[in-house]
């Protein structure tokens, strides 16, 4: 099965909201409750963004944060790079050389690393500007979270119900 962590998801929430507001500075906490997501996480991903220059932080009682390049410039790619803890790879060894005992006699490691290459240009290919969820009309309705009445409870029902603050801290 191919899939990211959970962080990465919440990061490219995160980053397509800010997107959807360019040049707006977001602080941790309106990010936390726009999105529905607990704060200790918005700010872990937020830093995380931040150390791989994808958001910059502004200090002070009116600072927050803010996207380092136009939502053009900035793809699904580097969000997965900056927020995996391990190179992309959809094999081990198509991630990295020499962790795999058989790399050397390996068959197929030829073809999966140029399954690899295709999955990894796609990715390069969609711009967070992509993920921009459009704005409803006068109803003041944004698609990601529905009706701003409902917004946090609809947000809430796409996390997994066990999901706590704790579980997703750890390693």
């Amino acid at each position: 099965m191919l899939r990211i962590s959970k962080l990465t998801d919440y990061g490219t929430l995160i980053l397509a909201h800010m997107a959807g507001f360019p040049g707006r500075l977001h602080s941790a906490a309106g990010l936390a409750e726009a999105l529905g997501l607990g704060l200790p996480t918005v700010s872990k991903v937020l830093k995380t963004l931040g150390r791989h220059g994808l958001v910059s932080s502004q200090r002070g009682a009116h600072g927050g944060y803010v996207l380092s390049r136009p939502p053009s410039q900035i793809s699904v790619a580097e969000v997965i790079d900056a927020l995996e803890d391990q190179p992309f790879g959809l094999t081990e060894c198509s991630a990295s050389t020499g962790v795999c005992s058989m790399e050397n006699d390996c068959r197929i490691r030829d073809h999966w690393l140029r399954i690899n290459s295709a999955v990894r240009l796609a990715l390069q290919a969609v711009a967070l500007a992509d993920l921009v969820p459009q704005q409803g009309g006068a109803s003041g309705e944004h698609r990601l979270h529905g009706p701003p009445h409902l917004a946090n409870r609809m947000t809430t029902a796409c996390l997994p119900a066990s999901r706590t603050d704790d579980q997703e801290n750890r390693p």
